[in-house]
């Protein structure tokens, strides 16, 4: 220990001694270190780690499929079934995305909503800090209007107050009673909602139609000791005994299961993977460039080397020193770094916050530290191996010498080398950046099908007074699309539920004329953009209140 220190004071004392260089070494240093802290901390808040809820790993999402489609909404009916007949899974729930209107005191706003049944938060495994779940009587048909709220709703609304419970949140027109309140932060997935409501009150089309599979999705949780492969098993083998009770709303179904956490990430991981693998060229490249700077440094020390070998120091003593020194450089490099990642993390934040799932968990928390300091330490000894290489081989009495050339030959070899592999990895990174702009130009330039120039998309809401019944819901959007129209600057307006290329929507089965096909589950698929009544009507094509832009000139088409 007491080596070290020496071995630290004196590194301490010959970088000062050369201010520039090492002002030049933590910079480029502190650049890649960085780059690769801010990215690694969005890898492990989003990849690494766990979900906030209690025993993640055994939390699952549990899909229908057919031959057509690995992943389909899941039929309500069916998933009664489901919980009614495995023994693989401790909980299983259900639920639906919901917009709402909120009104009532305070401004009006159009709020993200989930229909939920009863013990969907007792699966996850989280605990309302005010309040309860719903209960099974009130997850039915008839049931209590009741909800749980966001922590920002409560908040905001009712200002945090613990009298909220009782009290009422008027949602689509309809009084709901506030029963719970949600810990602060909590979403699943990537988008917040903020008011929770029972899924056994919904359309009672949508609850009985077994073969219904509007946009209902099933989370569950695995016995303790039960692998994800038994419970596939063990579903598969329930859903077979549902397709033959069931033969008509059930053809081709199967089941399918994933880990939560896998749908909750996506796609995003193989993304974030290649960002964090093109910021590792960037520290391979900054490593190239601080070891070029430490073998030209190394020059001018030769002849202090080859005394101290004269006095009888080791080479592994000196090996030493220099990689004290270089591991200083890196840890300087590290300091300054993490304030870079901090900025960094904060812009990458504001940037896609709303896009990138998990992103709350993102920042540079202790497993990011910890990965720093290991990260700098690795690189001090990387890139302080070419000056140690170089006096390992050194001739101390060559050195000692005026005018001695071996060295300086063998020195010019080291910062060749090290050129030709910064050139490479610069090479390699420049045409991985070129390739990913082409492809994102590319992505930008593809033709959607329709003119995507000055159109504008917001949200809507009407008044439940002017909705309660057919005519006068007619009425009242006629009257608001009619009113947009009107506006200066407006050519055409209408109404959709689903803007295309948002990643929303759905499909259903179509044939034409009386050629039903044997299976809907592998009949050709349409998608749906509009819906409501009021399109529906206007469009003349009605199916569970569906409508499709589709032209008068199919007057047999079914859907």
């Amino acid at each position: 220990m007491e080596t070290l220190w020496q071995d630290l004071k004196f590194g301490i004392r010959m970088l000062a001694r050369s201010p520039g260089f090492a002002a030049v070494a933590v910079l480029t240093l502190a650049l890649g270190i960085g780059a690769n802290t801010a990215m690694f901390s969005v890898v492990e808040g989003v990849l690494l780690a766990p979900l906030q809820y209690f025993h993640p790993d055994r939390l699952v999402m549990v899909w229908e499929n057919n031959p057509r489609f690995s992943r389909v909404w899941v039929s309500y009916p069916n998933f009664r079934d489901w919980q009614r007949s495995t023994h693989s899974f401790q909980q299983m729930a259900a639920g639906m995305d919901q917009g709402l209107d909120l009104t009532g005191s305070g401004v009006p706003e159009h709020v993200n909503g989930k229909k939920i049944s009863a013990g969907f938060f007792g699966t996850l495994g989280v605990d309302l800090p005010l309040g309860r779940e719903f209960s099974s009587e009130e997850d039915r048909q008839g049931g209590t209007a009741v909800a749980i709220i966001s922590d920002r709703l409560w908040k905001n609304r009712f200002e945090g107050s613990r009298d909220v419970l009782g009290k009422y949140v008027t949602l689509d027109g309809v009084d709901f009673t506030v029963v719970g309140v949600l810990p602060p932060g909590f979403r699943l997935g990537h988008q917040y909602a903020d008011v929770f409501m029972p899924l056994g009150r919904s359309d009672p089309l949508i609850l009985n139609d077994r073969a219904a599979h509007d946009g209902i999705f099933c989370i569950a949780r695995l016995q303790p000791g039960v692998t994800l492969s038994q419970g596939q098993a063990e579903m598969s083998t329930i859903q077979n005994g549902l397709d033959q009770l069931y033969r008509d709303a059930n053809r081709d179904l199967g089941v399918y299961i994933e880990p939560l956490k896998q749908v909750v990430v996506g796609d995003t991981g193989t993304i974030l993977l290649l960002l964090l693998g093109a910021v590792g060229f960037v520290m391979l490249i900054a490593c190239a460039n601080v070891a070029n700077l430490l073998l030209a440094r190394s020059v001018a020390r030769a002849r202090e080397f080859a005394v101290r070998s004269a006095l009888g120091a080791s080479r592994a003593r000196m090996v030493r020193q220099l990689l004290t020194e270089s591991v200083l450089l890196s840890l300087a490099g590290a300091v300054l770094g993490l304030l870079i990642a901090v900025f960094g993390v904060k812009s990458v934040l504001a940037a896609v916050s709303e896009t990138l799932p998990r992103s709350e968990n993102i920042g540079v928390n202790a497993p990011v530290l910890l990965f720093t300091l290991g990260m700098s330490i690795a690189v001090g000894i990387l890139f302080g191996l070419a000056p140690v290489l170089k006096s390992w081989n050194a001739d101390p009495q060559g050195s000692l010498k005026e005018g001695g050339r071996g060295s300086t030959s063998a020195h010019h070899r080291a910062q060749s080398g090290l050129v030709i592999v910064q050139m490479a990895l610069t090479l390699v990174l420049l045409v991985g950046a070129g390739l990913l702009f082409q492809t994102i130009r590319r992505l930008l330039d593809v033709n959607p099908g329709f003119d995507a120039q000055h159109l504008i998309t917001f949200k809507v809401g009407v008044s439940h007074s002017l909705t309660k019944t057919a005519s006068s819901t007619r009425i009242a959007y006629q009257q608001l699309i009619e009113r947009i129209r009107q506006i200066p600057g407006v050519q055409a307006a209408d109404f959709t539920d689903t803007v295309p290329l948002s990643g929303q929507g759905g499909t259903m089965p179509f044939w034409i004329g009386s050629q039903k096909p044997a299976s809907l589950q592998g009949a050709p698929r349409l998608a749906m953009f509009l819906t409501g009544q009021i399109i529906s009507e206007r469009w003349g094509y009605r199916c569970s209140g569906a409508a499709f832009s589709l032209p008068r000139t199919v007057p047999n088409l079914h859907a």
